[in-house]
């Protein structure tokens, strides 16, 4: 056939993780150890996963579910901890993730090092209503 030109076709991986479902990352060992109960309580459970594995402009409507997710932190640990490439996990795009483990490479763990900010949050906001509390 003179001028067929066969079509360029994208193809995307299946082996992307799906939400609620827990992968064992390129470092090796369980995800998360056998705590995966957060799962069970994200914002995007009853999301369609293929909601949050899209690109460009939708990314932003995808992050959006995120917004006041009970578990954003441990959603954002699982995906820097086993650099999960595709997707928005803990509010972020995946071009953000790596800006962040291209900017913080010693970080060996991102679970603990957002717990370990969490509880300082947390320490520091319960200051301030001792502190409230006294002088109010």
């Amino acid at each position: 056939m003179d001028g067929f030109r066969p079509r360029t076709v994208r193809v995307r991986s299946t082996t992307r993780p799906k939400v609620g479902r827990c992968r064992s990352g390129p470092r090796g060992g369980d995800s998360v150890g056998s705590n995966t109960d957060w799962m069970l309580h994200g914002s995007c459970r009853t999301a369609d996963p293929d909601a949050l594995f899209v690109e460009g402009a939708a990314q932003n409507r995808a992050k959006a579910v995120c917004a006041g997710c009970p578990v954003l932190t441990e959603c954002l640990a699982e995906a820097l901890d086993h650099r999960i490439e595709h997707g928005v996990w803990g509010g972020m795009t995946d071009r953000e993730r790596r800006a962040l483990l291209r900017r913080r490479p010693t970080v060996m763990s991102w679970r603990g090092l957002l717990e370990q900010a969490r509880a300082e949050y947390e320490r520091q906001a319960a200051d301030g209503r001792k502190e409230l509390t006294r002088t109010g």
